[in-house]
């Protein structure tokens, strides 16, 4: 069944430009737009929200922490890299978020950052040793998730007498969603991803045996028939999820592309998968 994600802002929309006879400058009690989003989701039925890594932007574990609040159905992951905290602490804030949002989070790890953007957040690993660390990351938040007590010893991280108490961790470990075309990327998402994330001029052939194949779109200016008929054409080759960015316009924000999507794109998708008319 094709699943569909819609990607969220991560910024809040920059002050208005008045005229100086305005003198009352007070904001507007506007909802923040990735609230919103989740909220747009969730009601027109809408499998997902992507809160995307953004340097210049609000942390993405903390947005996705307020949309799973004001959503009970909808996915929400989260992307982040792996020198953001250790592996056990970001676990751990996971299983909270996880008891209390129903299992609901999912992770995007974003591995292969810009070096000056890497640089500017204090990782100055650079090329395969990333996929290494990203590799211990990833199998050290899943040992303490599963055993307890659990040890390892790496070159980045070391645990040793470590797990979290059965009681902590009720709720299934967040899906992980990977991305990259290079032999390490590959083989990272082979040995850890549930779904790996391709671009639109990606060969989804590249995907490893046993993971879910995702796509990341664009919306279009509002041509609904012809994202409709992309992804499906992209289903067909084997794509499960598909995750929609807005279209870059003040005029299409993210609320109006979730709406979007759930009143014009996916009554065209069942449509068609279902056969009806």
């Amino acid at each position: 069944m094709t699943r569909l994600h819609v990607v969220a802002p991560t910024r809040a929309p920059g002050r208005a430009v008045l005229p100086d006879f305005v003198t009352d400058v007070r904001p507007r009690a506007v909802e923040p737009e990735h609230r919103a989003v989740g909220r747009a989701a969730e009601l027109g039925g809408l499998d997902g929200v992507l809160v995307p890594f953004d340097p210049g932007g609000h942390d993405p574990l903390v947005l996705a922490a307020a949309v799973l609040r004001d959503t009970r159905h909808v996915q929400v992951a989260a992307e982040f890299h792996p020198a953001i905290a250790t592996p056990v602490y970001a676990a751990k804030l996971s299983a909270s978020l996880q008891r209390y949002t129903g299992g609901r989070l999912a992770w995007r790890l974003a591995v292969d950052l810009p070096a000056d953007v890497a640089r500017a957040h204090g990782d100055f690993l650079e090329g395969p040793a990333r996929y290494a660390r990203a590799d211990e990351f990833l199998t050290i938040a899943k040992g303490v998730w599963h055993e307890r007590p659990y040890g390892y010893e790496g070159e980045y991280f070391q645990v040793l007498e470590g797990g979290f108490p059965g009681s902590r961790v009720p709720r299934p470990f967040p899906r992980v969603y990977l991305s990259g075309t290079s032999p390490e990327a590959l083989d990272l998402s082979a040995r850890h991803a549930d779904a790996h994330l391709i671009g639109p001029d990606d060969d989804p052939g590249l995907v490893p045996d046993g993971v879910d194949a995702a796509l990341r779109l664009r919306a279009g200016t509002g041509d609904e028939t012809a994202l409709a008929e992309e992804i499906l054409r992209r289903a067909g080759e084997g794509i499960a999820e598909f995750f929609v960015e807005p279209a870059a316009t003040p005029a299409s924000p993210s609320t109006g592309t979730a709406y979007w999507l759930a009143q014009r794109v996916l009554p065209l998708l069942r449509k068609e998968t279902e056969g009806v008319g």
